[in-house]
């Protein structure tokens, strides 16, 4: 049996006809651009880089010439860099801006006064990134208003995504004290590339490395054993794939009743097949046993992406589908990741990456068991994150939005339009986006970014 088609935007294909986009342009209807995606070989950006520095304080990266240490990452990943505006007419494929010394509130004023016109030239799919510094609580006036400050980057940055425009997107990455250029490099390639092309209006806290971060961009997972669960279809085959494209091999996990679409995934990405019910009594288990033997010294990736719906609204919910979905969503990843962790199998340079959902960050209507487990998964890496950092590991989420699958194909037609629609890039995501953002965390360049929560939803207004 051939694997299910993927679900279509009929809507956004229709206005991207050149008939289509003249009605919409008319009536004044949300025009969703053709996003700009991973190619094999593509240019990290559309377009050259002008690199900004603002605020009256010292800059983390210690010059202020050139874009400093911004402009030699941006350089190292193949970008042409500006470090002044061009007036050459070329359309710019981000603007990156090192605010790190911003303390002042009249800093804010003049970086989006330097902003405006720089934002009239981004590309199509282009980006705006903003590096700032985690708000630091003190007791001076100084150190107050300087947080206040770099508070303020949040909202200018989540701001300037909503009014960007063909698909370009504004993330926020914080240095943390003790990050520097060789923890912030991951983080950056991966919001400036065309991989990030569904993360929008999101803060990225960068903390400093427990040892050397390891810059390997060229196949970054090579040597490493993925576990993907929930990977027979949807989000967690495109999560099997990518992992394997990116260099690691991969076991596919997934309940013995899909069997057939597992083994497609497994066999598609040269990995194993793993037939296991997360909520079983012995799958903790069955896959610490699996694991000794394919482990073999190599570095383990661990994916939490099995997960299921029963909703109702509150006052209907009844024990079985509280009982299934936190079964499934939550209580399996606790079980299965203590087991790994009292087995020895998640030591350094491992990475566990839960699947929350921007339901459970905002809450939905006929969801409270399902925002209940979605919620808990982010509490869990949060709370997990300063006992990994012992063994030299990081635990992360990520959130996804609405994203087409067989799951949000059976929602009904309106509603599946609303959440299309209400987001900065007024579409759907697709699975691949959300891989590509499990595949980043799961990077040896990504040593510096753990405890995260990372929204894959085209900054959708649930959640946001």
């Amino acid at each position: 049996m051939a694997a299910p088609a993927q679900p279509r935007d009929a809507y956004a294909d229709l206005v991207r006809t050149v008939p289509g986009a003249a009605v919409a342009r008319r009536l004044g209807l949300p025009r969703p651009a053709v996003l700009r995606r991973h190619t094999p070989g593509a240019p990290l950006l559309p377009g050259p880089a002008l690199v900004v520095t603002a605020g009256s304080g010292p800059s983390a990266f210690r010059t202020r010439e050139a874009g400093g240490a911004l402009a030699s990452l941006l350089r190292r990943a193949g970008a042409q860099v500006q470090a002044e505006p061009a007036d050459d007419g070329q359309r710019l494929g981000a603007v990156v801006v090192d605010a790190t010394g911003a303390t002042r509130v009249g800093d804010l004023a003049a970086l989006g006064l330097a902003l405006g016109p720089a934002v009239r030239r981004l590309a199509p799919s282009a980006r705006l990134l903003v590096v700032g510094r985690t708000p630091a609580a003190g007791g001076s006036a100084d150190d107050v208003e300087a947080a206040g400050v770099q508070q303020g980057l949040e909202g200018l940055v989540r701001t300037a995504g909503k009014e960007l425009r063909a698909g370009a997107t504004a993330n926020l990455l914080r240095l943390a004290p003790g990050a520097g250029p060789a923890e912030l490099e991951g983080p950056l390639r991966f919001l400036a590339s065309a991989r990030s092309a569904f993360v929008d209006g999101q803060v990225v806290e960068v903390s400093a490395a427990p040892g050397p971060v390891e810059q390997q961009h060229a196949r970054p997972l090579e040597g490493a054993l993925a576990v993907v669960t929930g990977a027979a279809r949807g989000i967690g085959r495109a999560t099997a794939q990518v992992l394997a494209r990116q260099g690691a091999h991969v076991v596919a996990v997934d309940v013995p009743a899909a069997s057939g679409d597992l083994a497609r995934t497994a066999n598609g990405v040269r990995g194993q097949a793993l037939a296991l019910d997360v909520t079983a009594a012995d799958a903790p288990a069955r896959l610490v046993e699996h694991l000794q033997r394919s482990l073999a010294g190599r570095r383990l990736v661990v994916v939490h992406n099995a997960g299921i719906t029963r909703d109702r609204l509150l006052v209907n919910l009844d024990a079985a589908r509280w009982e299934a979905v936190l079964g499934v969503n939550l209580a399996a990843p606790l079980r299965l990741t203590e087991a790994l962790l009292e087995a020895g199998l998640v030591g350094d340079g491992a990475r566990v990456v839960g699947v929350s959902s921007t339901s459970g960050l905002a809450g939905n209507r006929g969801q409270a068991n399902y925002a209940a487990s979605k919620a808990g998964v982010a509490g869990v890496v949060r709370a997990l994150a300063p006992r990994l950092a012992q063994v030299g590991a990081t635990a992360n989420a990520v959130a996804p939005g609405f994203i087409e699958t067989e799951m949000t194909a059976r929602i009904p037609p309106v509603l599946r339009q609303l959440g299309r629609r209400t987001a900065s890039l007024q579409q759907g995501g697709q699975p691949v986006d959300v891989a590509e953002a499990v595949a980043w965390l799961a990077e040896p360049a990504s040593a510096g970014v753990t405890g995260q929560v990372v929204r894959v939803c085209g900054q959708a207004l649930v959640g946001a």
